[in-house]
């Protein structure tokens, strides 16, 4: 009997805790809670979002290349809206009757889950349109007009390094829920990489509803109601007016061009061309079906994602790997009669002296020296095997960053292509292959393709005699430090001594007028610049013309790639426009000697040579 009570009693006492701890529940949620109450109250309150400014993007020296415009969204709450005269409505904003029944149609489907929520209706009215919806707003009841923040580019260009900004969808809503339907997210390019800087902290006014839905006052007098918080201004490494003039040097080419300072690893100016037309982007949803079915790819950033053959440019780090094991000296000669020839293999070269050292065979871009240079490395006794040596010679390439993602802060980034020995047992037969078999990686074709990227940091590389920091766009300010990992050198397996031969040989390439260098179109009055021509191989149309260079020889400044598609020799297209963009960095303006030169780059269209499917 006293058991049965004991147990009474626990069961009693519980039911009483149960209890307590609900009314302490609803005493919090009730009187303490006023976060809880004030969502309890929703169907009584009207939430009215409030949109920040997008933060700016300022170039390195200051100047707003990317700035705000003020637009205007129109809002529809469908729950307060009554008949209208949808004819008079569609003339305001340009629309289709048809639009806006379906638009009805799809509320009246999700009446209970819409509620009271106001809704985007049309996005980015123009002002003329807005004015006209002001004065005849009485018309349209259940219809708002929201200012919203849009982008203007002062600059002409860069559309690819900027991105663009647009209404995220429900996919993207589920992925990150601190986004809510009519909000924008910057997609591409800058405005995706720095979005949490630029997008800012939506606010909110809270205003009461009467018994018939009509908005009375704010509630409680604006004490819930929250300031939004603009987006923070970013500072990049971008030069805008070298951007600017970049952009005009690569108009009506498809290809790259970029440009670093190599003491610190910003980036002065990417272009990529064809790219996105800026007076486009702050109305993209208008334009993105051109855009993605343009044939010539405008949104596609070939600076980062465009793996190619870097073609001649690389015969410098198979120079530096030679000299490195040993296997090379600068004196080093080697006959060419127009190539290098082993029983039926034959690679070309066009005519030059023969035999030639390690500074002529940069200067004049000799194929055979390099495939003697590439195979001693391989074949160097030292190692046990071919596939060893090989091994080696990987291990060195992928220490300039080849193979590899550099590890910007650009979307997309791209690591290239780097062959292995497994793949190359795959396509000869393990251990059945020499280096005979694969001698095209010593002039930069076969299997081996990396960005532009790569190659405006192997210009940066040798600019500062073995190393580099990883390139990047954000600037360093005490407002937005960038990551540590832009502050870390990176050391190539090569040393310091050995940079400076191949400068000598990059120097000459420019600067020799004795005759048969490649690069004297690149020569810059009163300035000593270093670069290293480049032709590589297309099997699908012209070959694609490259040019790496860095200047002052003895104090870089600037380190530059051009990449042209389908744009022949080195020298014919490459060269010259990446020259430009030295002297123009450097100088401040084209030397008159040059003009013409620039001329010739700003009137050249290669848009005909590159194929395209359509």
């Amino acid at each position: 009997m006293g058991s049965f009570k004991s147990r009474r009693t626990v069961v009693a006492a519980a039911i009483i805790l149960v209890f307590a701890v609900i009314a302490f529940r609803l005493f919090q949620v009730q009187i303490l809670d006023k976060e809880y109450r004030i969502t309890a109250e929703n169907n009584a309150l009207k939430y009215e979002t409030i949109y920040p400014a997008r933060g700016r993007i300022l170039d390195r020296n200051g100047q707003v290349i990317v700035d705000n415009k003020i637009s205007y969204d129109i809002m529809v709450t469908p729950f307060d809206v009554k008949e209208f005269d949808t004819l008079a409505f569609c003339r305001i904003f340009d629309l289709d009757t048809a639009f806006v029944k379906d638009k009805f149609r799809e509320y009246r489907l999700y009446r209970r889950k819409i509620g009271y929520q106001s809704l985007v209706f049309k996005r980015q009215v123009t002002s003329e349109q807005y004015n006209m919806f002001i004065e005849k707003s009485f018309l349209f009841p259940g219809f708002t007009g929201v200012p919203r923040t849009s982008r203007s580019y002062p600059y002409e260009g860069g559309g690819n390094l900027f991105g663009y900004i647009s209404e995220v969808d429900a996919d993207y809503i589920k992925d990150h829920p601190e986004y809510k339907s009519g909000d924008y997210v910057g997609k591409t390019g800058m405005e995706e990489a720095y979005e949490t800087l630029l997008r800012g902290e939506k606010g909110y006014n809270i205003y009461l509803r009467d018994a018939h839905n009509r908005i009375k006052e704010h509630y409680k007098d604006g004490e819930y109601d929250k300031t939004a918080v603009a987006g923070t201004d970013v500072t990049t490494t971008i030069d805008g007016t070298l951007q600017a003039y970049g952009e005009q040097l690569m108009r009506g080419k498809v290809g790259s061009l970029v440009a670093i300072e190599p003491a610190t690893g910003e980036i002065l100016t990417m272009v990529s061309s064809p790219g996105i037309d800026v007076n486009q982007l702050s109305d993209i949803s208008k334009y993105y079906k051109d855009i993605v079915t343009d044939p010539y790819k405008p949104m596609f950033n070939r600076a980062v994602m465009s793996p190619q053959p870097p073609g001649s440019v690389f015969k410098l780090v198979n120079g530096l790997i030679g000299l490195q094991e040993g296997v090379l000296t600068p004196e080093t000669l080697y006959g060419c009669h127009r190539g290098y020839v082993v029983g039926n293999l034959r690679v070309g070269c066009h005519g030059h002296p023969s035999p030639i050292n390690m500074y002529q065979s940069i200067m004049m871009s000799c194929n055979a020296y390099y495939c003697y240079v590439f195979r001693s490395i391989l074949d160097n006794p030292k190692y046990e095997s071919v596939q060893q040596g090989f091994e080696r010679w990987k291990a060195y390439t992928e220490s300039f960053g080849f193979g590899t993602k550099l590890g910007t802060d650009i979307p997309g980034e791209k690591a290239g292509t780097m062959p292995t020995v497994e793949r190359y047992d795959r396509l000869h037969g393990k251990g059945r292959w020499r280096s005979i078999s694969i001698i095209s990686l010593s002039i930069g074709q076969g299997e081996i393709g990396c960005t532009p990227m790569h190659l405006a940091n192997l210009a940066a590389t040798i600019a500062n005699r073995g190393w580099f920091y990883t390139p990047h766009l954000q600037k360093d300010t005490p407002a937005c430090p960038i990551d540590d990992r832009f502050k870390e050198r990176h050391y190539t397996m090569v040393d310091t001594a050995h940079f400076e031969e191949v400068v000598k040989g990059m120097e000459l390439a420019i600067n020799y007028t004795g005759g048969g260098a490649t690069a004297t179109v690149a020569r810059i009055p009163g300035i000593i610049a270093c670069g290293k021509t480049g032709t590589a191989q297309n099997p699908h149309g012209d070959d694609h013309s490259v040019f790496i260079t860095f200047a002052p020889k003895d104090d870089p400044k600037i380190a530059v790639v051009a990449y042209v598609e389908n744009g022949g020799f080195g020298a014919t297209w490459a060269a010259p426009i990446a020259s430009l963009l030295v002297e123009k960095y450097l100088k401040g303006e084209i030397s008159p000697e040059r003009k013409a030169l620039e001329k010739r780059v700003f009137d050249g269209n290669l848009m005909h040579k590159v194929k395209v499917r359509r």
